[in-house]
């Protein structure tokens, strides 16, 4: 059995891009959505420090079922699951893009240790912050466990590791992020996906699924305000990190799902005529009285919609984990 990459205590905390040319991203980002009509900024940006803490905080939310539904599946089929990782007892890096604080993926980390496999964990985020409070406390957790975190966009990571090693790949994809694309980005990125892995590898891949359209509002327009505070964080980070003068009481939150799309749509609404500046980037940007900036989609599927996703980007389903409502799916694909 070849060995696994050095443990994180061994190498640290690998970096595939910089603080410099990720600043500069966001500045081309900013611009170009800003520019746009309909406006819009990514969702990709919402998680600096305080985002990844406002998102930790909207996990919690009674009205949040995406995170209770899938950690239920986690617990519940933790087993199943595993098993569906194995193959001939080789060694593979668990990779978990968009780790966050991880707090579904420690479930199956708990028990791939338990049954002392031979794996180590890549946590992969574009946030350093919340990379740094996870190796914290994985360390804390598992002394033992063998960590690699990298700081850097998904298919950096991927990429990096291709280069860097030759154990197989079990990829997570958890939370439905995949749902934060547009509906052809969705397809695109399955593909992409699907070209930096090799036989043998697996996609486990979370999808929220279609149900009651008032709950998936409710989700995303919380009674307490936590998702319109992390949503306004966005104008908060690009003030902080441009100089800008964002009024954030001159914007107002709104969310509404599209039952005929499946479209999940987050906006931040101007309320009246105005121009902001960014000092930093020596750039003004004019909105119009009730002219939104769309925010963030997330995508509600069936499974006709990701038994098609899957064979577009070459990938068959192995199997498809629920909740007992069937409110979320883990679909675990490998390569056709």
């Amino acid at each position: 059995m070849k060995p696994l990459l050095p443990t994180a205590a061994e190498t640290g905390m690998v970096y595939t891009r910089t603080v410099s040319s990720e600043k500069k991203q966001f500045a081309a980002d900013i611009t170009e959505g800003l520019n746009k009509s309909p406006k819009q900024l990514s969702s990709k940006y919402f998680y600096d420090g305080t985002g990844s803490r406002l998102f930790q905080q909207i996990m919690e939310l009674p009205e949040y079922y995406l995170t209770r539904t899938e950690t239920e599946i986690f617990r519940i089929q933790t087993q199943e699951i595993i098993y569906s990782f194995l193959q001939a007892k080789s060694a593979f890096n668990l990779i978990d893009l968009g780790a966050g604080d991880a707090v579904k993926t420690k479930i199956l980390l708990q028990e791939l240790l338990q049954h002392k496999e031979a794996f180590q964990y890549v946590p992969v985020d574009i946030s350093e912050d919340a990379l740094q409070h996870l190796q914290a406390d994985l360390k804390t957790a598992w002394p033992d466990l063998r960590v690699q975190t990298i700081a850097s966009d998904y298919f950096a990571a991927l990429d990096w590791l291709n280069k860097n090693t030759q154990e197989r790949k079990v990829v997570l994809f958890l939370g439905s992020n995949i749902g934060n694309f547009e509906a052809k980005a969705i397809r695109l990125f399955a593909q992409k996906l699907r070209s930096y892995l090799q036989p043998g590898d697996k996609v486990l891949m979370g999808f929220d699924l279609q149900k009651d359209p008032r709950l998936i509002r409710q989700a995303y327009d919380d009674a307490a305000g936590v998702t319109a505070a992390f949503n306004y964080n966005l104008l908060h980070r690009i003030n902080h990190e441009f100089k800008g003068n964002f009024n954030l009481d001159q914007f107002k939150h709104f969310a509404e799902y599209n039952p005929l799309s499946g479209d999940m749509k987050s906006y931040l609404i101007s309320t009246v005529a105005q121009t902001v500046y960014l000092a930093d980037l020596n750039l003004n940007f004019s909105f119009a009285a009730w002219e939104p900036i769309h925010t963030e989609t997330s995508h509600k599927f069936n499974l006709p919609e990701i038994i098609s996703i899957g064979q577009e980007a070459g990938l068959v389903i192995d199997q498809v984990f629920t909740d007992a409502r069937h409110y979320f799916a883990d679909v675990l694909f490998s390569l056709i």
